[in-house]
Formats: C-alpha cells, structure tokens, sequence
C-alpha cells in the first residue's frame, strides 16, 4: 500500500507527464496552424491532428498558449497583412494576400489585433491625432498621450525630463498629428491613478508580436509577477522570451500594461523604461494594496 507521501509524488508525476504531453501536443498544434491558417481550418480539424477532442483540444490550447487558436491564427494574418503593408503593398492586395474576402474584413482585423486601422498602420500614424500632456501621478510626472479611440501612452518622467520623454513616444508614431493638451492629460491621469476603474480605453498600436505580448501582461494580476518565459508562452510563442522582452521593453503604455510585473526567470527586476525605481515602487505600492495596511 502506497503511504501518503508516495501518493502525492504518484498525482505529482501525473501531471508533469500530462503537462509534458500538453507540450508536444500544442507544440505540434502551433506548427500546424502556422502551416495552414490561410485555409482558416476548422477546430475539429486542428483538434483531430493532435489527436484530441475538439472540446479537449480548444481548452488545452486555450491554458497552454494563452489564447484561442482562432485568435492565433487571426494573429499570424494580422502580423502576415501588416508585413505587405510595411512593405508597400495596398490594403487591398494585403487583405487577398492573407485569404481575407477585401479590405473591410482586413479593416476589423487591424481593429480588433491594434485598435488602429490598416491604412493608420501602413503610414506610421499618418492621419491620426495624438493628444499628449503632462499630469502628476504617483510615479512622477506623467506624460498622457491619447487617440480618439483611447490611451495610446503613458510614460514617466522627472521634471526636466519632458522633451525626452516625449521624443522617445513621438518616434513611435512619427507621422501622426501631435497636439498638445495638458488640460485633458489631466483629466485623463485622474481617471487613471484614482483607483476607481474608470481608465479609458487602451489603443494598442504595434507590431503584431508585441501587441500579443502586451495582451498577455495584462494576464498578471496586481500584486503578482510573471517571468519572460511565461509571458513568451502567454504570447503563443514559448520559445520567445528573449523577444517578449524586446516587446515588454517597448510597451507604451506603462502602468495599465503591467510591464512592472515581468521579471526574469530568477527573480530578478531587471530593468525597466521608465527607471528601476519606477518598477520598485509600483510593484510596492500593489502589494500594499493587495495585503492591505500602510506603507512604512
């Protein structure tokens, strides 16, 4: 008869070799669908190359890659449309290109994956107006910068520090049209920082793998950490941490997009874009919230 200890490591074993087989089996799924996703294979399909059940398959997916294979592979034609368009094909040869029936199916696509349409993208922010202004946060000066449709950037900077802070989010989007607006900046930061869940929108405007990265930190709840590896697999790519580093590294949207929480495998901070002091303090002042009490 089996002691209780000898029971638990049996159950532990167990899942290791069912996490294990989860891993060859999504493993194998991703390459799949990377090789067909301009046929938009059905799930049953996908689930019956890696030998399981659709319901099965959708779920382990699901918790194993961090997102849908329909989002994945809505994913792979966002980032495959937004290369043509980059190199200077026109939204609608981009939208035949990756199997889509004409522009206006690629016009949701872009919207759902950055927020941004097509043509926005193909001219770096051509077109778009950028509101942007200084606030005070809890984190130093804060530089808001918003679109129509919502946040597009928040950074941080020390008094001084403006111009810099503000070349480094305007490289981002050369093209657009940047007005300032300290006035609404402030109202903007208000909603931010009070606490109250009344943050405007998010507009994530990206390449595609970084906008995926971005989804995924947003994955860590307040007062918890991920590492890079973690996020990478979040991200649909496991094997990519290096590059969701890249990617957390450029996020624009500090704070709302939790870059703070990323950390390396050993626990490390590492850096940060907006200073490691930064990092500090927000990954403190969410513990603080999360376990209650004052800080010291």
């Amino acid at each position: 008869m089996l002691t209780s200890i000898e029971t638990a490591q049996a159950a532990a074993l167990a899942r290791l070799s069912e996490q294990a087989a989860d891993y060859h089996r999504m493993a194998d799924a991703l390459a799949w669908l990377a090789g067909r996703w301009q046929d938009r294979p059905a799930l049953e399909d996908a689930a019956a190359a890696v030998g399981l059940s659709p319901f099965h398959f959708q779920r382990v997916f699901t918790r194993w890659a961090g997102v849908s294979p329909k989002t994945f592979m809505a994913a792979i034609a966002h980032a495959e449309a937004r290369g043509r368009l980059e190199q200077g094909a026109t939204v609608l040869d981009a939208a035949y290109d990756v199997g889509l029936s004409g522009p206006s199916r690629l016009h949701d696509l872009f919207v759902a994956q950055e927020a941004i349409t097509p043509g926005e993208a193909r001219r770096r922010g051509a077109g778009v107006e950028i509101r942007f202004g200084y606030a005070p946060s809890p984190f130093g000066l804060a530089l808001v910068t918003e679109t129509p449709r919502g946040l597009c950037g928040l950074a941080f900077c020390t008094p001084g520090g403006e111009e810099p802070a503000f070349h480094d989010m305007h490289a981002r989007w050369p093209a657009a049209t940047w007005v300032r607006d300290d006035a609404k900046a402030g109202v903007t930061a208000a909603a931010i920082f009070s606490g109250d869940g009344q943050a405007p929108p998010l507009v994530l405007m990206g390449p595609p793998f970084h906008v995926q990265v971005w989804k995924a930190l947003l994955r860590i709840p307040a007062g918890h950490t991920a590492s890079y590896g973690q996020v990478a697999a979040w991200a649909g790519k496991p094997e990519a941490a290096r590059a969701a580093g890249a990617a957390i590294g450029a996020n624009p949207i500090s704070f709302l997009i939790p870059c703070h929480r990323a950390i390396a495998k050993d626990g490390r901070l590492t850096g940060y874009h907006w200073g490691l002091d930064r990092k500090v303090a927000m990954l403190g002042h969410e513990a603080v919230r999360r376990w209650g009490g004052a800080a010291a």
